[in-house]
């Protein structure tokens, strides 16, 4: 990560991230794959779809034909979401940078609540549902141990800097 640069690398292995970076410009940079309005396309065959914040309510629950409402009793807006087609799952992709310590410390620890709440909103839907972080540098430290072990031991995911194509399912270019 450049602390105030622009763009991420080209990588085969997996999106770069830096933060204020959205799924679909680190999808743009990467060969073979094309972003169109919420689509993204791997060598023209549309293989995913991105919902952010609301839109994962106006748009993808919509057209499931799920009324949130009655199964949840507040929104969740998560900062990023990709529906893979191929493998029927919702990746739920919450990016936490941190340069000093502070309130995003304890939004780590609510993964296995949120991860629960998605599940419930899906119930019914057949779209297995994952969440994960994408963390900077800063969380590899050793008061971070704790919270780490805790997001893997229920359920959920984080990587540093980067999202790998295979966790996703998605094809390497």
């Amino acid at each position: 990560m450049i602390k105030g640069g622009k763009g991420g690398s080209k990588t085969l292995t997996g999106l770069r991230f830096e933060e204020r970076t959205d799924l679909r410009s680190v999808f743009n940079q990467i060969k073979n794959y094309n972003v169109k309005g919420n689509d993204l396309f791997f060598n023209d065959a549309l293989v995913a779809s991105f919902y952010k914040k609301h839109n994962l309510y106006s748009k993808l629950l919509k057209d499931l034909k799920i009324h949130s409402e009655s199964r949840l009793s507040k929104k969740l807006l998560p900062d990023e979401t990709i529906f893979v087609r191929s493998n029927n799952i919702l990746f739920i992709v919450e990016m936490k940078f941190q340069n000093v310590a502070g309130s995003v410390d304890e939004k780590l620890q609510t993964c296995d609540f949120k991860k629960k709440q998605y599940i419930k909103l899906f119930k019914g839907s057949k779209i297995t549902i994952k969440y994960v972080y994408v963390l900077n540098d800063w969380f590899k430290k050793k008061e971070y141990k704790d919270t780490l072990d805790y997001i893997k031991a229920v359920g959920c995911d984080y990587f540093f800097e980067e999202l790998p194509l295979n966790f996703l399912g998605l094809p390497k270019p």
